[in-house]
């Protein structure tokens, strides 16, 4: 039976009621006396059939909303994930009918009004300035993936693909933007965070009057618009916008302005300032009138499966037609979407940017999960366009979670609409990812942006990567001669971030910053005025710019690691030894731009690529003569060349460790051996699986370390072409 049909039945019995009523009362409404004393009986009993029809009017309503709500739940159950989320993308798409706030379950078809929740005072206020840069994710800088897009976004969505090990999480306070090194729950508040979707900042119309401060940099001296749409634990969801470096200490925000605006706060009915301290410029902040009725959940909502997954969509003013910005809650089957108050009717035309993850839930708070949690965050955005988004390596808020990047996975699109998608975690050993990654480690094994790994055994000083002037990384290599003639070791690495200049050695160990030796001691950092960030964490040092790249040197026995990151890619225009991060993983490029496809002749990699990278000594970022002198390896070396017990030795160690990866198993041998050093094993066992290997197989005679290595017969490495290009076939075949 429908519920429609429940309802006619029960019309029909309050119809039935009433005509007997009408009709008992009308054989005893005369007039005479003695009808007066029946009469008032009539009006008795009519007045308590009254009471039973709208009794049994109410019962068949509570019946039907009990009966609908059920339906609901059953029919939710029965679908199909894929059914769901059709669902879910179909009613988002659906204009809401008016201002206000609203839900939808499924599989309704149409938005229901639903009571907004009380606003909240609550601030989700943009970075503090001047802080040291932490590696976890959030809190300004280089620590979060922001998809961008090259026309404008119309809304963006964020979600959850995978969470795991998440059982708890808590907030923590970090006094002036500085949150703790090994933060704790103890008597923390529990299940409280934010989800944020933001924008980057912005041009805006609405900074007309303002009188920004030239001279902030956090803003380049100008106005600038920002909007979060936030979901918070403790109030639902949201939209906060914010008008950074309005004017100088004094000004007075634009029109309109809060009535009820408390220090620390925002208001729903008004612009209210904000500093960060009394001497920085005027920033200033409003609420959007509707708070969505999304339930609190805990945060193990995170996890798609959950029943009350979490997702958070936030769209620009025309979005499916609705006049103004809107805010979508999604809990498990159920839409809780309200608009919003489009202080920024320019959004739309100025929106090209999105972050999205976990946070603590406003004031700067750190959301902390507990141990070995892992989630894999989505960031969708829809600009028109299937491309894939642009990759930059920046958050835009305040607020921060005690996990690192960790994987950055190929943008794809998913449902649709173009994403990031990314790991975070605080899983021991965890260490932070950029947009695009290449590292030389060991004697030296090279996998560059684009994921080919190469062998590179050649002494002297060679550019590792660089993007213009600004970004420059430089490797000082030293042959293992005359024990190991062809294997080389990085010694020194030197970068150019800015105008500043940043090197560390070993033999002895030392970091020189512009020239000068600089003591930094463990765990501390040391921020430069061109925002130039260097970090030490052990034997490992870390230079950071502003902008997301970063050089990372691990600083072992007798040898240096090094990673180069890039904050933001693509960026075709990087070149070097570590290549190209718009490639195809396939070719390596000299320095004017000569593509050597595999299979790669020895003779060609170290007679015509490997000077092609070489350093010329007046553009040497070391400041410091060295005796090491260019040279490249004799022959090809690889594990097949250790004795029998060498190779058995080091094969113990390297699987023992983890070493898998066959390419990885091979190199693994011959820096156990060659270094003498098992903690060389460690450093594969972490590595990104290459998608291509060059491995040439023929050798040149006449070639060694400290040679000059101008000419040699072309004619003796032809002669190995078939059998190199065999060997590099058959290596294909077995990685694949």
């Amino acid at each position: 039976m429908t519920n429609q049909t429940r309802k006619s039945f029960a019309e029909y019995g309050v119809s039935l009621n009433l005509e007997r009523a009408k009709a008992m009362l009308s054989e005893v409404a005369g007039d005479g006396p003695a009808n007066m004393k029946l009469k008032s009986c009539a009006m008795l009993v009519l007045l308590t059939l009254a009471l039973s029809v709208v009794s049994v009017a109410q019962s068949a309503s509570d019946t039907s909303q009990e009966k609908s709500t059920t339906d609901q739940a059953q029919a939710a159950s029965r679908a199909t994930a894929v059914e769901r989320e059709s669902w879910r993308q179909t009613i988002i798409h659906i204009p809401l009918p008016k201002e206000g706030c609203f839900v939808a379950a499924f599989p309704e078809t149409q938005w229901r009004e639903t009571q907004c929740k009380p606003p909240s005072t609550k601030l989700y206020p943009p970075p503090r300035p001047g802080v040291i840069r932490q590696e976890t994710v959030g809190g300004g800088g280089p620590t979060d993936f922001s998809a961008v897009v090259t026309g404008h976004i119309t809304d963006a969505e964020g979600s959850f693909d995978n969470v795991s090990g998440v059982t708890s999480e808590c907030a923590v306070q970090c006094p002036s933007g500085i949150c703790p090194v090994t933060p704790s729950c103890t008597g923390q508040p529990a299940n409280s965070y934010s989800l944020q979707l933001n924008s980057r900042i912005f041009d805006t119309s609405t900074c007309t009057g303002s009188s920004p401060v030239t001279t902030w940099t956090q803003t380049g001296g100008k106005c600038q618009g920002w909007e979060q749409f936030v979901y918070s634990s403790s109030n639902s969801g949201s939209i906060q916008y914010w008008l950074e470096n309005y004017g100088p200490p004094g000004t007075l925000c634009p029109t309109p302005r809060g009535a009820s605006c408390v220090s620390g706060g925002a208001s729903t009915d008004g612009w209210c300032p904000f500093q960060f301290t009394s001497a920085d410029p005027v920033y200033c902040v409003v609420n959007g009138a509707n708070f969505a009725g999304a339930p609190a959940e805990a945060i193990t909502s995170l996890d798609p499966t959950s029943t009350g997954a979490l997702k958070l969509t936030g769209a620009a003013a025309g979005f499916n037609g609705n006049a103004k910005d809107t805010v979508y809650v999604t809990e498990g089957t159920t839409v809780y979407p309200a608009t919003g108050g489009n202080y920024f009717p320019d959004l739309g035309t100025q929106w090209q940017e999105a972050e999205f993850n976990v946070f603590g839930d406003g004031n700067g708070d750190q959301a902390v999960f507990n141990a070995n949690s892992t989630i894999q965050v989505r960031n969708s955005v829809a600009s028109g366009t299937a491309a894939a988004p642009a990759c930059d390596q920046q958050s835009f808020t305040g607020e921060s979670n005690n996990l690192t990047l960790v994987t950055l996975l190929p943008p794809v699109a998913h449902t649709g609409t173009p994403s990031l998608v990314f790991k975070e975690s605080n899983v021991a050993g965890s260490t932070t990812t950029t947009c695009a990654g290449a590292v030389s480690v060991g004697d030296t094994h090279i996998t560059t942006f684009d994921g080919l790994y190469y062998d590179f055994q050649a002494s002297g000083e060679y550019l590792l990567a660089q993007d213009g002037p600004d970004f420059i990384v430089q490797a000082r290599q030293a042959s293992g001669a005359p024990t190991w003639p062809n294997a080389d070791v990085n010694k020194a690495i030197a970068t150019k971030m800015g105008g500043t200049r940043v090197a560390v050695y070993i033999e002895p160990t030392r970091l020189v910053i512009d020239g000068a030796a600089t003591a930094l001691a463990d765990g501390k950092s040391i921020l430069l005025p061109t925002g130039v960030q260097v970090t030490r964490h052990g034997n490992v040092y870390i230079i950071s710019s502003e902008s997301g790249d970063r050089v990372r040197a691990t600083l072992n026995s007798t040898w240096i690691d090094v990673s180069v990151g890039l904050g933001f890619t693509p960026r075709p225009q990087v070149l070097g030894l570590l290549g190209n991060p718009l490639g195809n993983g396939l070719n390596l490029f000299t320095s004017n731009r000569v593509a050597l496809a595999a299979p790669v002749l020895f003779r060609d990699l170290y007679q015509t690529y490997a000077p092609s990278w070489r350093v010329p000594p007046r553009e040497s970022l070391f400041g410091e003569e060295t005796t090491i002198k260019f040279g490249v390896a004799a022959k090809p070396f690889y594990s097949a060349d250790l004795t029998a017990a060498q190779a058995a030795h080091a094969r113990a160690i390297c699987e023992a460790a983890g070493v898998k990866n066959a390419t990885f198993l091979d190199s693994c041998m011959i820096d156990t051996t060659v270094l003498n050093d098992e903690t060389a094993a460690k450093v594969f066992v972490h590595l990104p699986a290459p998608l291509h290997v060059i491995q040439p197989g023929s050798h040149v005679k006449d070639h060694d370390h400290d040679c000059d290595c101008d000419k040699d017969d072309r004619d003796q490495n032809h002669k190995h072409h078939d059998r190199d290009h065999d060997k590099d076939r058959d290596h294909d075949k077995d990685r694949d």
